[in-house]
């Protein structure tokens, strides 16, 4: 099935905070879609203007606080490691600038919590860039989850699972930034577990802590209100399936490989009869249908998304800390 390409008409400027990896993927989707991306920002001046040649980009910040003082920058895309989003969203949001934050949204619970106040007290958009939660094969499976085509959901189950590096000093091992496969990989199947049955009721939990103490393989079970199960597994040092499946009494709705990006599922009868088979056609990453649907909350005037409120971001990084618990991680700087 193809999905048709997203446009815009809000007129708002965007700038990247942090011109890394996952902001050059956005950027790219940003001009796939036609979307007005004005201004970048680094540390580095020269960071920000490499970035900005790549993409042709009017203005290079060398600073954060430049990017977040420049009057031709309405909304900000904050794209810098995880113990930074806090406080960089923070910024933005005092200097007047919606925000677009990439997950995890943040560390833990309370930062999300002190960004989602902040926003609100200022009129303007926090949001988390969970861009899976806004791609067209997403958007259908809920409509089918609610249809009640798979008759009663009775489990879940999810994994984002891949070989990254063992080396201490990288992202993903280190504990200074964040690291571990769980906020960096996990928070994708837990927050999928989230969209399809809601709020866990009970959470358990297992890992495999690194040499640096960050998990590298974590496993989670949590029951939901309607009694569903779902299971859920992320993985920094092991490539896995990548794929997830939704099981209901009547039929079963599995996802293809890579889930969490652009891509096929098929929903099959219990008695083995293909109900749906859907291909996903999208130009790019995908990562342009989270920026137009930011723009629409902005430009209705609700600044919240209705596919994923900042409460329950807000919610969900209390799962992750309630995870972090139980398999004993702990990020520097918390009590």
């Amino acid at each position: 099935m193809t999905s048709p390409a997203p446009t815009s008409s809000t007129g708002l400027r965007w700038g990247i905070l942090g011109p890394g990896g996952i902001a050059r993927a956005f950027a790219s989707d940003l001009r796939t879609a036609g979307l007005d991306l004005a201004a970048v920002g680094s540390r580095r001046l020269e960071s920000a203007a490499d970035f900005a040649g790549q993409f042709d980009i009017a203005r290079a910040h060398g600073s954060y606080e430049d990017l977040v003082a420049d009057p031709d920058v309405d909304i900000v895309y904050i794209a810098t490691p995880h113990p930074m989003h806090a406080a960089n969203a923070l910024l933005a949001l005092e200097a007047g600038k919606h925000v677009l934050v990439e997950k995890p949204f943040t560390i833990n619970a309370a930062e999300a919590a002190q960004v989602r106040d902040a926003a609100a007290a200022r009129g303007l958009l926090a949001m988390e860039a969970m861009w899976t939660r806004y791609l067209p094969h997403m958007m259908r499976i809920r409509e089918i989850v609610a249809s009640g085509m798979l008759g009663e959901v009775r489990a879940l189950m999810a994994d984002h699972t891949q070989r990254i590096t063992s080396e201490p000093l990288h992202r993903i091992n280190a504990l200074e930034l964040g690291g571990g496969a769980l906020l960096d990989l996990g928070i994708y199947p837990v927050s999928f577990a989230w969209d399809i049955l809601g709020a866990p009721l009970s959470v358990a939990a297992s890992a495999r802590l690194g040499e640096t103490g960050a998990d590298t393989e974590v496993a989670t079970i949590m029951a939901h209100e309607s009694g569903a199960l779902s299971t859920t597994l992320s993985a920094s040092r092991a490539a896995g399936p990548n794929t997830a499946a939704i099981v209901g009494t009547d039929a079963r709705l599995e996802i293809a490989r890579v889930w969490y990006t652009p891509t096929s599922f098929r929903v099959v009868s219990h008695d083995g009869t293909i109900l749906e088979d859907y291909v996903s056609e999208v130009e790019g990453r995908g990562m342009q249908y989270q920026a137009l649907a930011a723009e629409g909350y902005v430009a209705d005037g609700s600044n919240d998304s209705d596919i994923l409120p900042i409460d329950e971001t807000v919610e969900i990084m209390s799962t992750m800390d309630e995870v972090r618990e139980l398999v004993g991680v702990r990020y520097p700087g918390e009590e």
